[in-house]
This record gives C-alpha cells, sequence and structure tokens, in this order.
C-alpha cells in the first residue's frame, strides 16, 4: 500500500519526464543566452500541476498528489492538453482565472484563452485520465493586433470575481484598457482610454514617442479590494448600491491613476480616470522613474507595491480623503476639484538584484546594479507577503508592520505608536534565488514561479530555471505569519503575576528577534551557461567576499549585538531581583505584624461582644422592673394577652376534636369486630391482603397516638 510523504513528491517532480521532454525540444542554451525577459508558465490547480511547453504548444500536467505516494508508475505519469487555436506568439505569461476554469496565455503580440477540460472518474483525471486531451482555445483581440503592426500588450489580468462570467481585462501599448468577454472576443465589453492627453495626437507615431520620452505611458494595473462605489450619480437608475473594483494605474514616470470599473452598470465616474493620485511625503523625483510593474495586496486598507526597473520597491498605503476636503492637489483631466485617494509611501525598499560586494574605501572596484524589468506575485498563505521575479532571480518581500498600522487606522492603537511603528517595524526582504551571482553574467530568467499554498503537500515554492530545472524552495519562516497558540497552552485561570512582568518578556523577545532579524539573506545561485563552465578568478573573489560580507554583518555582528543586550538586560534583571528580594523581605515583616494586629483586634472584639450582651441583658430587666408596678398593660403584655385568648380557644376547639375522635375510633372498633366475627365464618383473607390491612391499621393507631401526645401537651402547657 502506498505510503504518503512530505518529500517524496519533491523528489518525483524535480526529475519528472516533463522538464526532460521540454529541455529535449528547446535549444536551452542559445534560448538562455538570447531570451532575458523573465516568464512565468507554471500554476497550479488544487493538486495538478501545469507547465506551458513552448515549442509545441502545449500543457504539461501531473497530480502532486499521485507524486506523493511510491508507485513509480503513478510518478512517471502525466497528461497533455493541446489548444484547438494554439497562439501564434510567444507567451510570457498564463494566468488562471478566478472561476478555475480557464488559463490565459498571454504574450506581446497577443492573449489566448484556454478552457480546462473536466473532470471526472476514480480519480479525478482530466477526462478520465487520458494521455493527449484537446481543449478549447480562444484568441482574445485577435484582429486588433493583427492590424496594427507597433500593438504591443503590456498586461494582462483576469477580472476580479468569482460569481460574474469570465472577463480579461488588457492594457495595450496604445494607452487603452480593455475589457473582453468570453462570449465575443474580439468585441470589449468596456474601454478606458488611459492617455494623459486629451488630444488625438497619440494615434501618431510622432505623439507616441512624446508620451514615451516623457514617461506617460502606462505600463501595468491592478484591481483593489471590491468596495461602494461613491461615484455614482443621483438618479431612480442608481438607487440601489453598486459594488465596484477600483483600478490603479502606474505609468512609467511613477504615477498612479485611479478608475473604478463594474460590468453590472456604468455612468457618473465610473469609466473615468482620476489623478494622478498624491504621494505624501512628496519627493523631488517622485519616488523614482522607470515603472514597470504595480501590484494591490489583498487587504484593507490597501497597499500598493510600486516596482522599478532599478530594483527599488515603494510601499504606498491607500488613504480614503476625507469629507471635508474641498480640493486635491493633481487632478488633471476632471474640471474642478475631485475627492480621490492619497498614497502614504510607507517605505522603500531596494533589491539586490545581483551578488555585489560592498567595498570599503581602501578598494577601488564598485559593482554596478543590473536593470531590468520585475514583476510581482501575491502569496496565497500570507496576505501582508508577495515575491518578486526578474531576469537575476527570486525576492521574497514580507511587511510585517501591516497589522499594526491595521490597527492604528482603526482607531485600536495610540496615535504616538505611530512613531514606534515608523522607526521600527520596516518590511523584510529575503533573496531566494540568484541567477546571476556576478552581474557580468549572463541574465538566466526564470521560466516558472508558483506557490504550492496546500499544507497536506508541505507549503513550498517551486522555481523553474532558464534550463527547465524543478527548484522547490522552502518558504522562509522570518516572513511566514505566526501559528495561533494551542488552547492546550491557554491559560484558563487568567494572567497569573503582574501583567507587567508578561509585557517585559514579550517586548524582549521582539527586540531580540529584530536584532537577529537578517535584512539580506544567502539566496541559491544558479548561473546560466553550460554546467562544466568555469567562473574567472575575479568572480570567485566577488562571490566569496560578498559571502563573507553576508556572514559577517548580518549574522556574527548581530549576534554580538543580541549578546550584548542580553548582557545588560540580565544586570538589570539582577539589580531588579536584588530590590525584589529587600522588598519581599519587608512585606514578610509586614505581614507578621498585621497577623499580630489582627489577632489583638480579634481578642478586643470578641471581648466587646460579650460586653454588650451582657449590658443588653441588664438594660432588658431594668426596663422590664420598671414596666412592672404601672397599672396599665404594655404592648407586649397585650398581645401575649390576646395570644393566650387564642391558644384557649383553639385548646377547646382541639378538645371537641377529640372527642369527636373518641367516638369515632370506639364506633369503627365495634363495626370491626362484628365485620370479623362475621367474616371469620364467610370471608377468608389470602396473606397480601393480610398484610395490607394491618398495615393500614397500624398506621391509623400510630396517627391515634400522635394525636393523643399532643392533646396531652397542649393541656401541660396551657394549664392555668
Amino acid at each position: 500500500m502506498a505510503t504518503l510523504s512530505g518529500d517524496l513528491w519533491k523528489r518525483a517532480l524535480s526529475d519528472h519526464d516533463i522538464f526532460n521532454k521540454i529541455r529535449e525540444n528547446n535549444n536551452l542554451q542559445d534560448q538562455a543566452t538570447s531570451d532575458k525577459l523573465s516568464k512565468n508558465l507554471t500554476f497550479s490547480l488544487d493538486r495538478d500541476f501545469f507547465i506551458w511547453n513552448e515549442v509545441d504548444s502545449v500543457f504539461y500536467t501531473t497530480n502532486l498528489g499521485e507524486l506523493n505516494c511510491e508507485d513509480a508508475l503513478n510518478s512517471a505519469k502525466y497528461q497533455t492538453l493541446l489548444c484547438t487555436n494554439p497562439p501564434l506568439f510567444e507567451v510570457h505569461q498564463v494566468l488562471l482565472s478566478p472561476t478555475r476554469s480557464h488559463v490565459a496565455l498571454v504574450g506581446r503580440r497577443g492573449a489566448t484563452v484556454l478552457e480546462l477540460p473536466q473532470r471526472w472518474g476514480k480519480k479525478s483525471e482530466f477526462e478520465g485520465g487520458r494521455d493527449l486531451i484537446h481543449c478549447n482555445s480562444v484568441p482574445v483581440a485577435e484582429c486588433l493586433f493583427a492590424l496594427s503592426g507597433s500593438l504591443t500588450l503590456r498586461q494582462a489580468a483576469w477580472y476580479p470575481g468569482e460569481t460574474v462570467e469570465p472577463h480579461l481585462v488588457l492594457l495595450t501599448s496604445d494607452n487603452t484598457v480593455r475589457c473582453y468577454s468570453l462570449k465575443d472576443p474580439e468585441s470589449p465589453a468596456k474601454v478606458l482610454c488611459v492617455s494623459q492627453t486629451e488630444e488625438d495626437s497619440w494615434t501618431h507615431p510622432r505623439g507616441r514617442s512624446y508620451a514615451a520620452s516623457l514617461g506617460e505611458i502606462a505600463v501595468a494595473f491592478a484591481f483593489g479590494c471590491l468596495v461602494d462605489s461613491p461615484h455614482l450619480p443621483t438618479s431612480p437608475h442608481f438607487r440601489r448600491e453598486v459594488l465596484v473594483y477600483p483600478l490603479y494605474i502606474l505609468y512609467e514616470n511613477g504615477e498612479t491613476y485611479l478608475s473604478y470599473m463594474s460590468l453590472s452598470c456604468s455612468g457618473g465616474k465610473l469609466g473615468k480616470v482620476l489623478g494622478p493620485l498624491p504621494m505624501y511625503p512628496a519627493a523631488e523625483d517622485n519616488y523614482g522613474h522607470d515603472a514597470c510593474a504595480l501590484l494591490c495586496l489583498p487587504c484593507f486598507p490597501n497597499v500598493l507595491v510600486i516596482a522599478t526597473e532599478t530594483g527599488t520597491l515603494y510601499h504606498c498605503v491607500v488613504l480614503e480623503p476625507e469629507d471635508e476636503e474641498g480640493e486635491v492637489v493633481g487632478g488633471k483631466w476632471l474640471s474642478g476639484a475631485e475627492t480621490v485617494p492619497t498614497l502614504y509611501v510607507f517605505e522603500g525598499i531596494e533589491l539586490e538584484l545581483s551578488l555585489r560586494y560592498t567595498p570599503t574605501e581602501d578598494k577601488e572596484f564598485v559593482e554596478s546594479d543590473c536593470i531590468c524589468s520585475i514583476a510581482l506575485h501575491t502569496d496565497p498563505l500570507c496576505k501582508y507577503r508577495y515575491h518578486c521575479t526578474h531576469e537575476a532571480g527570486v525576492h521574497s518581500v514580507g511587511l510585517p508592520w501591516f497589522n499594526k498600522l491595521h490597527k492604528f487606522l482603526s482607531g485600536e492603537e495610540d496615535k504616538d505608536s505611530l512613531q514606534e511603528l515608523a522607526g521600527e517595524q520596516r518590511g523584510m526582504v529575503e533573496h531566494i534565488l540568484c541567477t546571476r551571482p556576478p552581474s557580468s553574467s549572463l541574465p538566466a530568467p526564470v521560466r516558472g514561479f508558483w506557490i504550492v499554498s496546500d499544507l497536506s503537500l508541505d507549503a513550498c515554492m517551486i522555481c523553474i530555471t532558464s534550463t527547465y530545472e524543478c527548484l522547490l524552495l522552502p518558504l522562509l519562516s522570518a516572513i511566514r505569519p505566526a501559528s495561533p497558540a494551542l488552547l492546550c497552552s491557554v491559560s484558563e485561570s487568567g494572567p497569573r503575576g503582574s501583567p507587567l512582568r508578561g509585557l517585559a518578556e514579550e517586548s524582549l523577545e521582539n527586540h531580540i528577534r529584530s536584532i537577529l532579524a537578517r535584512s539580506v539573506a544567502k539566496p541559491l545561485p544558479v548561473r546560466a551557461g553550460e554546467k562544466g563552465e568555469a567562473l574567472s578568478a575575479q568572480a570567485y573573489l566577488q562571490l566569496l567576499s560578498r559571502a563573507t560580507q553576508v556572514f559577517r554583518e548580518e549574522y556574527i555582528l548581530k549576534q554580538d549585538i543580541a549578546r550584548e543586550e542580553m548582557h545588560r538586560r540580565v544586570k538589570v534583571l539582577t539589580a531588579q531581583r536584588s530590590k525584589q528580594l529587600e522588598d519581599l523581605a519587608l512585606c514578610k515583616e509586614e505581614r507578621r505584624s498585621l497577623w499580630e494586629t489582627a489577632e489583638r483586634l480579634a481578642d478586643k472584639y470578641e471581648d466587646g461582644k460579650y460586653r454588650q450582651e451582657v449590658l443588653i441583658k441588664r438594660v432588658k430587666l431594668i426596663m422590664a422592673s420598671q414596666r412592672s408596678p404601672l397599672p396599665v398593660l404594655s404592648n407586649s403584655e397585650k398581645n401575649m394577652m390576646k395570644e393566650l385568648q387564642n391558644v384557649s380557644n383553639q385548646l377547646h376547639h382541639l378538645s371537641n376534636s377529640i372527642k369527636e375522635v373518641n367516638m369515632k375510633m370506639e364506633y369503627q372498633t365495634k363495626e370491626l369486630t362484628k365485620g370479623i366475627c362475621q367474616s371469620t365464618s364467610s370471608v377468608i383473607l389470602n396473606a397480601q391482603q393480610r398484610n395490607h390491612v394491618q398495615g393500614i391499621l397500624k398506621q391509623q393507631g400510630r396517627q391515634i397516638a400522635d394525636i393523643m401526645e399532643l392533646i396531652k401537651d397542649l393541656k401541660n402547657h396551657f394549664s392555668f
């Protein structure tokens, strides 16, 4: 029987036949040296892993759950998905739709949508496990790209929402955003012109060159979280609330614009572009140029990540405008003052695109960074973590300050904590994979990137190198969110001791963690070219110097700082302990004196209580002696006389009742005697009836005896 293990599928996927087949069909050496663009040709659906073969224009898929078995036949099995209308362009990216039923094949010269086949059979495989499957594929906007030879596709994304029909949103080089439905892939359902010029000069090549030189071309867009639309006109047609998606548009000059998109309605500010969004704090260079990518993290408030080709990342918090705000700086397109959100640039992070060595003053050579386009990917396991892929490798970025910022904006924390947040909690960057260890080496961009979110398979990161080698890297715990505490570890009796003690321990742990946190991680180096080709002596020296520098700065120095901090804290705790021991001795002495005082007070209380009872008795006797010679009865005596009269009446009534009972008893005794005499000759009782009659007679006898005793007691008590 097959046994499950978390590492079986990882080893099986790295040595799978699909990668060998792709390497055989591709001239990898020429392709790795010529193609410098990073691609993403992989994705995962549940437990099925997909990879696109560029030469054959097919998808290879295999089930990771089957690879997790020890059966060798299951580990070598895969399925091939053929396109009925394969794309004629080079595919750079594959996108899975929100409904998980379509896949978009995106390139610079178009897009094609492939419909995934149905599942059935014992193992729920595609079309029962057939090896070759023909899938329906439809090109999107094919005529648009065929008629314009200079038109290129800058970005494609699926319209968010799992309940609506899949729509593909395209951003083309003519500064136009088009939304296409799969029912009519040639006619756009929505068209949004994002050109910053109101003239028609954009349609001419000269106008495009001017806009490109000024950086006024849209390079990326991103959808935000679903919000209520406050931008619809007041009319009977829009009485109900409409949910819209904010569409953030990034330009090459670093400016960000905003539009609201909805497939169900239009009008008002829907379909209009607002901006540019003001960025605070203001910067002279507008936070850099050569912007290339935009990502909106799936959290609230929205956090935008703006990436530049130089490897700089800006984390911007989207702040909604206040109602009292009358005007907004930078409204270019719309007449009048428009209330638009503002971008608060929380921090800027510079990625290390190559393993460069930072020289000291006595060294002469300085290694320059490479410039390349960066692709941003969200993390399905952690909403405040994302990943960057480029021709130089893979980076992971985490935002540990987001939870604290969310509490601050919600009003749960004091405003004074914002300064502490800005000073300590910074973004964390981890260099996962480096494909250009020295910047002078040939580019080796990644071909695929995906996060396996199935925890039963041990969540990890899948990276496909330029030579189609599958690398499975663990998700580093420095950015991973902390697991919730177990129920057994939570004390049900509440906090023990002072709450400040737990706060101090938590702050010390967080302080040591912040000291030991690494700002630079040692990535896995992957170099382009032949495997047997050796590096130059200068490259070896650079890599060794870089590794030594990282080890010294990120490990040894930080451990020394942490050790000194712990020594300092030990001294403080030792002094506090001695002071607490002195306070404890004083508390013991005070407790002993309090016990003695309590004993004395208890004795005094008992003595006072006894004296009080004696005095009360004496007062009662005095009052009785004063009342006795008076000819008038007191109220208590009158009440006593009334009670005695009532008792006398009750006794008279009881005596009459007793006489009646005695007469009835004598009569019943006579009748019983007669009945017994008559029944002896004619009626014979069995044992059960005889016992029952005897029990009744005994009970009545006891009742009569109790009544007689009660009468005797009353006579003795009320005898005059």
